[in-house]
């Protein structure tokens, strides 16, 4: 049960982008979702579509009564294990493997890999979906994914990643040649009636971002570049790469130009490194995820 105060800010806004904002920034249709499911309350009373919400209200989200389950266990996924301990497991999500299922009884993802394997984690989010996620990537994007084994550990896992002292590397190979570093600055926001994409400097609900790149290696009509990172917005590295005019390899919503990737891969975007703090003990942790074969320097 996810529960949110109406700010000032907010006041006339509908009710659905409100939700999707409430879920960590998720598309709108989700939102909408879980409203029509019966799962929003809006100072007590059931919610219906389409409801503009005042200042002062609070909003309950309930995503089990909406789900009618949890994450099945579907230990088929292909993962590779990157952290086990008490508190968290960490994986190396392929890519072309959603994060979680969207509905009850879907099964590889990689939340159903992490259940089948720890089925605490299956209870430890609010969202009975998630399996345990702290966070998400793109279907189509490979790398570090973190989960946690307990309600508490979660709370205090999603805490740890959205604070300043995390820190998360990406690499991507980008379209054309760019700067030996560069930095992008400027908030992000969803886009267009479903808000399945998002808009640099504009947009609904526009968030602050930050996105600091490096040069790994020139290849041509492309490079290999390391971008880093705290706390990650939707899409943020996709969208704030194709905003300084280098989209990533094979990125179809953001990178018009961007040509499809000559190994088949769809998008070439990997999530390398993640560092913070261990949310139970405070130690520091890093957690890497092997580059694939299109990361690998060349030279």
């Amino acid at each position: 049960m996810a529960r949110v105060r109406v700010g000032a800010e907010q006041e006339g806004e509908r009710l659905d982008h409100v939700v999707a904002r409430a879920r960590g920034d998720v598309a709108v249709a989700e939102g909408r979702r879980l409203i029509e499911a019966g799962a929003v309350r809006v100072d007590g009373r059931v919610a219906r579509k389409g409801v503009r919400v005042v200042a002062g209200q609070v909003v309950d989200i309930d995503e089990r009564a909406a789900d009618g389950g949890g994450v099945e266990p579907d230990a088929t996924v292909p993962v590779r294990w990157l952290h086990v301990d008490d508190a968290l497991v960490a994986i190396d999500k392929p890519a072309g493997v959603p994060s979680h299922p969207l509905r009850a009884g879907e099964r590889g993802t990689a939340a159903n890999a992490i259940v089948a394997r720890f089925p605490e984690c299956a209870t430890a989010s609010t969202d009975p979906r998630e399996g345990g996620l702290a966070h998400r990537l793109d279907n189509e994007t490979s790398g570090v994914l973190l989960a946690a084994r307990s309600r508490p550990a979660w709370e205090a896992l999603r805490a740890a990643m959205g604070a300043a002292t995390c820190d998360k590397t990406y690499l991507a190979e980008v379209v054309g040649a760019p700067p030996a570093a560069g930095v992008e600055t400027a908030p992000i926001g969803r886009a267009g009636r479903r808000g399945a994409r998002v808009r640099v400097g504009a947009g609904r609900g526009a968030l602050a971002a930050r996105t600091a790149w490096e040069v790994v290696e020139r290849r041509g009509a492309t490079t290999l570049v390391r971008a880093r990172l705290h706390a990650g917005r939707a899409h943020q590295v996709r969208a704030h790469l194709a905003a300084a005019g280098f989209p990533i390899v094979g990125d179809e919503v953001y990178g018009a130009a961007a040509p499809p990737a000559a190994d088949g891969a769809r998008l070439r975007l990997h999530a390398h490194t993640i560092a913070l703090p261990h949310p139970t003990t405070g130690v520091a942790l890093l957690i890497e995820a092997p580059p694939p074969a299109w990361a690998i320097l060349r030279a």
